[in-house]
Formats: structure tokens, sequence, C-alpha cells
């Protein structure tokens, strides 16, 4: 199996998900379920069906979680520097627009664009990676080519 790269953020914030399934969510569904079951027949009860479909959905998301912290990399990107590669911080500037954005590259697991994540798998990650503060990289988007400026790079 392939590993799958995580900053440390990244894997502490999976680490908590799982958690959090494991000792309150899943406890609550089989509460749920009890208290469905307790009403009487099944096949016509709401309750119980929908508290079966979390539990499953519970369920899957746990194997998910623990499959990737099983094939986890973790990467500490403060103890990387030079070019462009995982962990880095870029900030960058639209050469069309003028527009200024900062992302950090991480991996598919922790990505968020919204809040400045960019998925190592991207094409803007992919263009980015190798490169250096001062060059510019034609990415295509599916809105259209898209070029941008790279102004820093850091890990932190």
């Amino acid at each position: 199996m392939e590993k799958i790269p995580l900053t440390r953020a990244g894997f502490a914030k999976i680490g908590a998900e799982l958690k959090h399934l494991k000792t309150v969510e899943r406890p609550a569904i089989i509460a749920a379920i009890s208290e469905a079951r307790a009403h009487g027949d099944l096949s016509e009860n709401a309750e119980y069906h929908s508290a079966k479909e979390k539990q499953s959905f519970i369920e899957g998301r746990i194997k998910e979680l623990e499959g990737v912290i099983g094939l986890a990399d973790v990467i500490d990107p403060s103890k990387m520097s030079g070019s462009i590669k995982f962990g880095a911080t870029v900030k960058l500037v639209d050469e069309d627009t003028d527009e200024e954005k900062t992302y950090q590259i991480v991996g598919e697991y922790e990505a968020d664009i919204e809040a400045g994540r960019l998925n190592i798998k991207s094409p803007l990650a992919r263009a980015l990676i190798g490169k250096d503060e001062g060059d510019s990289v034609e990415v295509r988007t599916p809105g259209g080519e898209k070029s941008y400026e790279i102004l820093s790079v850091s890990y932190s």
C-alpha cells in the first residue's frame, strides 16, 4: 500500500476525529438504536432505520480513518527548506488579477481550499512542486489557464 503523506497537524486532527467517533458518536448511536428497538415493530420504525444508517456511516468513517492512520507518513515541514515540496507554505500572486493567495501544500485527507490547505494532487500544487521564490507557473484549471508568480516559500 502507498503511504499517505500528512503534516503533524493533519495527523493530529484525524486522530482527534477518530477518538471522537469511537468515544462519543459510537456510544450515542448504540444508545439510540437500543431506544428505537424498545419502541417495538422494527419494520416500520423510522427512528431505528435512521439510527442504523447513521451507525453504518460512523463505522465506515472509523475504518477509513484507521486505514489513513495506519498508512500515514507524518512529515514535519519545519525541518524542510529549499524549493517547494510537501508541507511548504507558498504565497502566490495571480499575474492577471494581482490577487495574492497563500496556500500550504498538504495531503488529500487534510486538504481544505477554504482554509488555504492545498491538496498535493491538485493541478496548482503539482505545478508548484520543485519551483522556487520568484518563479512563475502556468496552471491549467477547469476555468482555463492561470499564471502565478511565487512571492515566498516557507516551512513552518
